[in-house]
């Protein structure tokens, strides 16, 4: 939209464009303010009926249906209209509805009566499908405006121009350009509105000066014939000339400081009215007092004027800085030109004495001529100046209601605003991909953080990373309720594990035919004992003469493991008081593999182990079977291994996935560096199936789990959770049976 900026004296350029100031200087930030009032915005929300809100509610979002819905509401009567109210309607059908759940069924055209008035609904011919629901809310005018006056934006284009840019955010374009479009209209309107109320005024003010000098001339006039009537008098100035030429030129010069002595008190007295304080915008013209003085203290009074009517007609309020300067400024110009009325009075008064003792030096020449010549020269002299005030007052009247007629609107509409259809907000493309950065974002952050605070070996990197040691191989976690999961019979994946183990530990004992492996961990729970006897069965299933030494002594459970029964075992032998060929014990159903059980708990299990009859133990042991498995204690907690590696040829150290810290990890290297255990080999155990990949626990082997591998091993189903066992004991045919009897 452009604002022209007019210039001040931009009209007629005479006096009373000074004093009315209809042309008066626009200012863009004033005009800026003017296009986001409320009483503007009130005009538009009446033009468009934007007392009534539209809304069609769906079920997952609800939409603003300005002009596009299928009805109108015509508010026939409304009972409070100070206060909003909102109106729901449900459609049954296209034509028929309730209003607010009440049971009353209405059709279009039907007037209904409720709490807030008397309404009926109208069809929208250029509306769209009816939906189920509908809400519809009115708003009084002042609060739809000073709403829709809130969401106005309105910015210059360019510095030190007056083109403005109007913009406003709405839930519905065709109601957003609407209201833009009606509000340049209507600001035009207004622009045209203030000039045409200015004109008035000083129409107003000339017709009443009309009235009252034409009364005055009237009666100078009739005054006049009567004396001519009465006296018989046609052309006394033909008497004499010269006198009369004398006092003609002292009359003319009375006449004129007469007519300025007047218009100098009517002026004088507009002002010291009070009514015309404040409810007039602009004081009468000075006319023929060609004063620079007051001239311009008169057209600085006016522009005051009108500039504190402006804010004020702008919801200034009264208390506002600018408007108690203005009306301090206003006041003090008054005082100003009343002073200034009192020396032009002054002045023209001497100007009058001065001519009037002209004119009785003149007449004093004239005693000859009749008095009633003299009486008809003063009686002329009054027709004469109320004819000249009578006929300025006429011609500015004119001139007045042409420029009237000539008024235009200070704005121009440049761009009209159009509805989109592309949403301005929310930013779908913005949105979808902070969403993308969300979805790998978060994920990614909580692994990171995942990462930084596990403190336990999840995958064999980590082991690898930290420490040297070989790793022998991975044991898979195994659903199996027997600690004992390998046997002639047994294909499971943790079996042909163990197996692999076997055949890989043959390389790190360098193919011996008779050796001792001690099986140890940093901790307890990291799963020896289950190990160590399954480690022991696969060896024997070879054909090696395999035996399990218990000979962790302080939390002997390798025995009830193997379900067999407890009776004298290693700590009976240390003490003397058993042979070793009677404290082996065969595992039932397993070919070559026995167990030496620990035996009644020892109250000094360090000091017991080292008696020489263990060195004589351990060579028996030698001379009678292939294999011997030490399960120990744990390393990291006891010394008991460390003992015991002395008579050991290899060292079996287990690590638990999600179990083993890695910092325990660091003192598997540690023993492995400094040898303080023979031939160090690390096995994995309990790896679970990491989602995604497929393999146990990211292993270098790539042990396929289940799906897919049943020509090659036996699969084994993990134990229903509870999400699956609540499942299973629900009778779905028996739930549908029930519900389709009822």
């Amino acid at each position: 939209m452009l604002i022209r900026m007019e210039q001040p004296g931009g009209g007629r350029g005479d006096k009373f464009d000074e004093l009315f100031n209809s042309n008066k200087a626009n200012n863009i930030q004033s005009e800026m303010e003017i296009l986001r009032s409320r009483p503007l915005m009130a005009r538009v929300v009446d033009s468009l009926h934007l007392q009534f809100s539209y809304i069609a509610k769906g079920k997952i979002k609800s939409l603003n249906i300005y002009k596009q819905g299928p009805f109108l509401v015509d508010a026939l009567q409304i009972a409070d209209s100070s206060q909003g109210f909102t109106l729901n309607f449900k459609f049954l059908n296209d034509h028929e509805f309730r209003v607010n759940d009440d049971i009353t069924i209405f059709t279009y055209g039907q007037v209904f009566k409720i709490r807030y008035g008397m309404f009926r609904l109208i069809r929208n011919a250029g509306g769209g499908g009816v939906s189920k629901e509908y809400t519809v809310t009115w708003s009084p005018t002042y609060s739809a405006a000073a709403a829709y006056a809130g969401a106005i934006a309105v910015s210059p284009k360019t510095a030190g121009t007056g083109i403005l840019n109007i913009g406003m955010r709405t839930t519905n374009s065709i109601m957003g350009a609407d209201i833009i479009n009606k509000l340049m209209e209507e600001y035009s309107r207004y622009s045209v509105e203030q000039k045409n109320k200015t004109s008035d005024q000083t129409l107003e003010f000339i017709d009443q000066r009309l009235i009252d000098y034409g009364k005055k001339l009237d009666s100078a006039q009739h005054i006049l014939l009567s004396y001519q009537q009465r006296n018989n008098l046609i052309d006394p100035a033909a008497q004499s000339s010269l006198y009369f030429s004398t006092l003609g030129e002292t009359d003319k010069m009375i006449n004129e400081e007469t007519m300025k002595r007047e218009m100098a008190d009517f002026i004088n007295s507009y002002l010291l009215d009070k009514r015309n304080e404040f409810n007039k915008s602009v004081v009468p013209s000075s006319l023929g007092l060609d004063d620079p003085t007051l001239n311009q203290l008169v057209g600085e009074y006016n522009r005051a004027q009108m500039e504190r009517k402006r804010l004020i007609d702008g919801n200034t309020p009264t208390g506002n800085p600018l408007v108690v300067e203005l009306t301090g400024y206003v006041e003090k110009l008054r005082t100003n030109i009343l002073e200034n009325l009192r020396n032009i009075k002054a002045s023209i008064n001497a100007a009058i004495s001065n001519a009037t003792r002209k004119s009785e030096s003149s007449q004093a020449q004239l005693k000859t001529l009749p008095l009633k010549t003299k009486e008809q020269l003063e009686i002329v002299r009054n027709v004469e100046i109320y004819t000249g005030l009578y006929k300025l007052l006429q011609d500015e009247r004119e001139q007045t209601a042409i420029s009237r007629s000539a008024n235009i609107s200070n704005s121009d509409i440049i761009n009209r605003a159009y509805p989109t259809t592309v949403p301005v907000k929310p930013n779908r493309k913005a949105i979808q991909i902070l969403a993308i950065l969300l979805g790998l974002g978060i994920p990614a952050l909580i692994i990171f953080i995942g990462e930084i605070l596990n403190d336990k070996v999840t995958t064999r990197f980590d082991v690898e990373k930290i420490t040297t040691v070989p790793i022998l191989g991975e044991i898979g976690h195994s659903y199996s309720k027997d600690a004992l999961v390998v046997n002639k019979t047994t294909r499971s994946m943790v079996a042909e594990q163990f197996r692999i183990i076997r055949s890989n530990l043959q390389y790190v004992l360098n193919k011996k035919e008779k050796s001792v492996i001690l099986v140890t961990s940093s901790f307890s729970g990291e799963g020896k004992s289950y190990i160590t006897t399954n480690m022991g069965a696969v060896l024997a299933l070879a054909g090696k003469k395999t035996v399990i030494l218990e000979f962790d002594i302080r939390k002997p459970k390798l025995l009830s493991g193997l379900g067999v029964a407890k009776g004298p075992g290693i700590t009976n032998y240390l003490i003397g008081k058993a042979r070793l060929e009677d404290v082996v014990k065969p595992i039932p159903e397993q070919e070559n593999l026995f167990v030496i059980g620990c035996g009644p708990v020892p109250p000094n299990p360090a000091e017991l182990l080292l008696d020489q009859r263990v060195e004589d133990m351990f060579v028996w042991l030698r001379e009678n079977f292939d294999y011997v498995l030490v399960d120990t204690a744990p390393v990291g907690m006891v010394s008991d291994a460390m003992t015991l590696g002395k008579f050991a040829d290899s060292t079996l150290y287990l690590v638990r996935q999600g179990h083993t810290f890695k910092k325990q990890v660091a003192l598997i290297d540690e023993f492995y560096q400094e040898n303080k255990l023979p031939r160090v080999s690390i096995i994995i155990n309990d790896v679970k199936l990491k989602p995604g990949y497929g393999y146990y626990g990211y292993g270098r082997y790539g042990y396929g789990y289940g799906y897919g591998y049943g020509s090659y091993y036996e699969e084994e189903i993990p134990p229903r959770n509870l999400f699956e066992r609540a499942l299973a004991s629900f009778d779905i045919r028996r739930f549908f049976g029930r519900k389709k009897r009822k």
